[in-house]
């Protein structure tokens, strides 16, 4: 694949509207990795992996597929003070298309679904057994239309599949995505607590706490709120005074870690339900243990946040295939580029990716770089430019690291 320097498609603009600090209010969203709609991403994301590792172990190569429309049907939970158990199991539905097989070798796709469920699962839970409390249902299919030879999906053989670093791959669809740098402080805030209550550290000295934790954070002028929902594991509450203390003992740990990241007191309410005398508790650690349900595409977006005062793609990454899927390769491009260009420019920038359906892959239609305060110096803007062209011609390093590590928005 050569990039054709006759067609420019790389623009390269100075920014003079506010910044999101500049303005007078701000919001931002995360929800946790035990939110039934992460779990989803989660699942959906291990399932495309799982299938692409499977893929290039027995075959060398890649079957089509895409598995971006996985949904959890919450199950049923017997809890109180002392106790908990699930007594209804979750429901994981995979929904999709994919090969089935390879010429009349079979690709053990319900195996593979599964694995990824309980494994998913298993993390972002409390006590949680895959033999007891999942059921799976695989929806995915190989169908094609008529009068068509060779699908993408009915392989013949090998050769039928793709090699990593096919030079003739094509953007599958038409899309549009969004990129920006640096995130914000209230960003950065709001990711960094969610992170910091379901990582090990917390965990380790918290283990009575759950993982469905939403967290939503305000900005206005200068005074920051977060609200932080965070369920506790109903076996480890003895009663509503119990409750009561721990979650005070877990709010001051906030409060101080907020303080030492952002240099100053935010406002911080823990579970706002507990205004009255509702606690907060699970079987598990979420609300996925009392039949809630969650989807593909509904939570956050690929940095890991829900921002609705900056530019942002409604495509959802997670399951979609990573040798040439526009709207998973381009998204996590275009933020991973949009941090490397506000880095060099030293300002925040925003990114924008445009591609159409057979586009060439190192040749969307557009790619709009908007630098903050720019001067439109020339030398920065070469610079750029090789930023945006190389990490084009490197579509393939991408996808090689997204089976490896998948995209990571928990």
């Amino acid at each position: 694949m050569n990039f054709s320097p006759l067609r420019d498609f790389v623009r390269i603009q100075s920014d003079n509207t506010p910044h999101v600090e500049d303005l007078p209010y701000e919001l931002v969203e995360r929800k946790g990795l035990g939110h039934p709609d992460t779990m989803c991403d989660a699942i959906a994301e291990r399932a495309s992996r799982y299938y692409c590792l499977y893929c290039l172990e027995h075959f060398d190569r890649v079957a089509h597929h895409w598995f971006d429309k996985v949904m959890i049907f919450g199950g049923e939970a017997d809890f109180d003070y002392g106790r908990g158990e699930l007594t209804s199991p979750y429901t994981v539905l995979f929904a999709g298309k994919a090969a089935l097989r390879c010429g009349s070798e079979e690709i053990p796709l319900t195996d593979i679904l599964r694995r990824a469920a309980e494994d998913v699962l298993t993390e972002v839970t409390t006590g949680f057994v895959p033999e007891r409390h999942l059921r799976v249902e695989n929806r995915v299919v190989d169908h094609q239309g008529p009068g068509r030879g060779v699908s993408r999906y009915r392989p013949r053989d090998r050769n039928d599949m793709v090699a990593l670093g096919d030079s003739g791959l094509t953007s599958n669809d038409c899309n549009l995505l969004h990129g920006f740098a640096p995130l914000s402080r209230l960003e950065r805030a709001v990711l960094d607590i969610e992170q910091w209550i379901t990582g090990d550290e917390f965990k380790a000295t918290n283990p009575d706490t759950g993982w469905d934790v939403k967290v939503f954070g305000s900005r206005r002028e200068d005074r920051f709120t977060l609200i932080v929902n965070m369920p506790f594991i109903a076996a480890d509450i003895k009663s509503f005074e119990h409750y009561r203390q721990r979650a005070a003992e877990c709010h001051h740990a906030m409060v101080d870690r907020l303080e030492t990241f952002l240099g100053m007191t935010p406002d911080v309410l823990l579970n706002a339900a507990d205004r009255g005398v509702r606690p907060y508790l699970t079987a598990l650690g979420s609300v996925a243990d009392t039949g809630d349900v969650g989807a593909v595409g509904r939570g956050n977006r690929v940095n890991g946040l829900i921002t609705p005062m900056r530019a942002m793609s409604i495509e959802a990454p997670a399951g979609k295939n990573p040798l040439d899927h526009t709207g998973k390769l381009y998204n996590v491009m275009a933020h991973r580029l949009a941090t490397e260009v506000s880095e060099l420019a030293g300002q925040p920038v925003e990114l924008h990716i445009f591609t159409s359906k057979e586009a060439p892959l190192n040749q969307p239609e557009e790619v709009v770089v908007r630098i903050h305060g720019w001067d439109g110096d020339a030398h920065t803007e070469a610079r750029v430019r090789d930023l945006v062209t190389g990490a084009l011609e490197s579509t393939d390093d991408l996808t090689r690291s997204l089976i490896r590590s998948g995209v990571t928005m928990w």
